[in-house]
C-alpha cells in the first residue's frame, strides 16, 4: 500500500507502461524545446547569413544520419541503455560548446546536439516497440506529445527571452535538463526489461535491412511522410525567425510563433480520436493538402511580413496534426522481428529532413528569396498528398471482431 505514494521517479515498473515512455519523451522535448528557438538564431548570429546557416545544418544532417544508421549496429557492442546515456551527454556537450560561442564552437554544438537526437530517439523508438502493443501505439503517440506540450510550449519562447538575458542562458539549462533525461531514464530502468534482454546472435547492420524496406510500399510511404512532415518543421524552426528578422519584424516573432504552434499539442488526444474515426487516409491526405496551401500561401504574401507569418502558423496546425497520424502507416507496417533495425531506418527521417532541408533552401537562395523556401516545401507537400490517397481506406480503424487497430491490408 504505501508503493502507492511512492513518486513515479523512484519506483521501478518490471512492464515499462505508457505513462513512462510519455515522462521521457517530455524531458526529451523539454531539452529540444529550450534549443529549436535559441540555436537557430545563435548560428545566425556566429556565422552572419542564412545561406550559411544551411551550409552547417546540412553537415550537421549528414553527421546525425550516419551516427543513428549506426546506432542499431553499435548496440552490439554497447547495450542500448549506455547507447541512450550516450545521447544525453551529447546533449550536454552540445550545451557546453553553445556556451563557447565562437563560430567553431556553435556549429560544432549543432552537430552534437543533432547526434544527440539521433541516438537517444533511436533507442527511444526501440524500447517503444518492445513494449508497447501494436494497437496502442496510436495511444502511446497521443500521450507523448500531451506529456511534451508544456516543454514545446514554453521551450522556445523562453529559450529567446533567456538569450536576451544573457546569450549562455539557454544552454546551461539545456543542458540541466539533460542531465535530469538521463537520471529518470536509469531510475526508471528500461535496460532491465524481459523484452530487451540481450539477443542471442549479434545485432545486424540496419544497412542490411535496406532492402526489406524498400520492398515494402507501406513503408517507403509512411517514411516519405515523416520526412516532408520533419522538413515542413524545419522550415518553421529554422527559416521562419530568420525571415522575421530579416524582414524587420525582430528576432522573437519566430520563438513566439513556435511557442503557440506547440500549444496544440494539448489537443493531440482529441486530434487522435478524429483522425481514427475518420480513418488516417484521410487525415494525413487533408492534413499535406491544408499544409501545402499554407505554405505556399506563405511565400506568395511575403511582401506582407505578418500575412506570411500568419499563414505560416496556420500551416503548423496540420503540422501537429500530421505529428498524431504521420507515423503510424509506417509503425503498424513493422515486422516485430525488425523492429530495432527498422525503428533506426524511420529515425533517419529526421536526419534525411535535416540534410534535405538546408540543402535544398542552400540551392533556393542561390536564386529566389527566402520566401521560396517555404514554397518548396509547400509543393513537397503537395507530393505527399498525391501518395496519402493510395494508403489502405480501414487503416487505423478497428476490426469489427476484435476492437484493435488494423494494420494496412494488401
Amino acid at each position: 500500500m504505501a508503493n502507492k505514494y511512492i513518486p513515479i521517479l523512484l519506483r521501478h515498473s518490471p512492464v515499462p507502461k505508457v505513462h513512462h515512455f510519455a515522462l521521457l519523451a517530455g524531458l526529451d522535448a523539454s531539452v529540444r524545446g529550450m534549443l529549436i528557438s535559441a540555436m537557430p538564431l545563435t548560428v545566425y548570429d556566429a556565422l552572419g547569413s542564412a545561406e550559411s546557416v544551411s551550409q552547417v545544418y546540412f553537415i550537421a544532417g549528414l553527421a546525425s544520419l550516419c551516427l543513428g544508421l549506426m546506432v542499431p549496429w553499435g548496440t552490439r557492442y554497447i547495450p542500448r541503455r549506455w547507447m541512450y546515456t550516450m545521447g544525453t551527454l551529447l546533449y550536454i556537450l552540445g550545451a557546453a560548446l553553445a556556451v563557447h560561442g565562437s563560430t567553431i564552437s556553435v556549429p560544432l554544438a549543432l552537430m552534437a546536439n543533432a547526434g544527440a537526437t539521433a541516438t537517444t530517439f533511436v533507442c527511444f523508438n526501440a524500447y517503444v516497440l518492445d513494449y508497447i502493443d501494436r494497437s496502442n501505439l496510436g495511444k502511446a503517440q497521443s500521450m507523448n506529445m500531451v506529456f511534451a506540450a508544456a516543454p514545446w510550449a514554453i521551450g522556445p519562447l523562453l529559450g529567446v527571452w533567456l538569450r536576451e538575458v544573457w546569450a549562455p542562458l539557454p544552454f546551461l539549462a539545456a543542458g540541466a535538463l539533460a542531465i535530469a533525461l538521463m537520471v529518470t531514464f536509469w531510475v526508471l530502468r528500461l535496460g532491465n526489461g524481459k523484452q530487451i534482454s540481450r539477443a542471442r546472435r549479434p545485432a545486424t547492420n540496419p544497412l542490411a535491412f535496406f532492402g526489406r524496406f524498400v520492398a515494402q510500399p507501406r513503408l517507403i510511404a509512411g517514411w516519405m511522410f515523416a520526412v516532408i512532415r520533419s522538413c515542413g518543421w524545419w522550415v518553421y524552426v529554422v527559416y521562419l525567425p530568420i525571415f522575421c528578422i530579416e524582414s524587420g519584424l525582430g528576432d522573437k516573432v519566430g520563438g513566439i510563433a513556435l511557442s503557440l504552434s506547440n500549444a496544440l499539442l494539448f489537443v493531440t488526444p482529441f486530434m487522435l480520436r478524429v483522425a481514427t474515426k475518420i480513418s488516417v487516409r484521410r487525415s494525413v491526405q487533408g492534413a499535406f493538402a491544408l499544409c501545402a496551401m499554407a505554405f505556399i500561401g506563405s511565400a506568395l504574401a511575403a511582401p506582407l511580413p505578418w500575412g506570411a507569418v500568419g499563414l505560416m502558423m496556420a500551416g503548423s496546425v496540420m503540422l501537429v496534426v500530421l505529428d498524431v497520424v504521420g507515423g503510424l502507416p509506417f509503425l503498424m507496417a513493422v515486422k516485430p522481428s525488425e523492429r530495432t533495425e527498422m525503428a533506426a531506418i524511420y529515425s533517419s527521417f529526421r536526419d534525411v529532413s535535416g540534410i534535405l532541408t538546408p540543402g535544398t533552401a542552400w540551392l533556393v537562395l542561390l536564386v529566389a528569396p527566402l520566401s521560396g523556401v517555404f514554397a518548396v516545401a509547400g509543393l513537397a507537400m503537395v507530393g505527399c498528398m498525391v501518395v496519402a490517397g493510395k494508403l489502405h481506406p480501414r487503416l487505423g480503424s478497428s476490426r469489427p471482431s476484435h476492437g484493435r487497430l488494423l494494420p494496412d491490408e494488401t
